[in-house]
């Protein structure tokens, strides 16, 4: 595995922690189909969230969200749809963005909920 794709394991194994320190429970994590791959499902309080997780090592040149672009959003809501279709549930959808920056105390995360529709 290449160092950005084994960091980028690391972000969304801390982000699923998070998570689940604040009541959610990780239903999926990496679900890849032919539309495309979604980094956390969680679900909570009649929720269930997709989460699109973004590391960045500065906020120098742009924000970590700033890289789920309108293609990359298509292929998240794809996923979503086959994710759904094959785990029936009465939760309401959501899709988030879980941001994930460099601090002196440690890396900093931080949740946008409803990022996009």
């Amino acid at each position: 595995m290449d160092r950005n794709k084994l960091m980028g394991r690391e972000a969304e194994a801390r982000c699923a922690a998070y998570l689940r320190d604040r009541g959610w429970h990780i239903a999926a994590m990496n679900y890849a189909c032919r539309g495309g791959e979604i980094d956390i499902v969680a679900e909570r309080g009649g929720i269930i969230a997709f989460v699109e997780v973004k590391e960045r090592s500065g906020s120098r040149f742009s924000l970590p969200r700033e890289a789920v672009t309108p293609a990359k959003q298509r292929r998240i809501r794809t996923a979503a749809l086959w994710y759904l279709a094959a785990h029936e549930t009465a939760l309401q959808p959501r899709f988030d963005v879980a941001e994930v920056t460099p601090s002196p105390g440690g890396p900093q995360i931080n949740i946008i909920e409803n990022a996009f529709e």
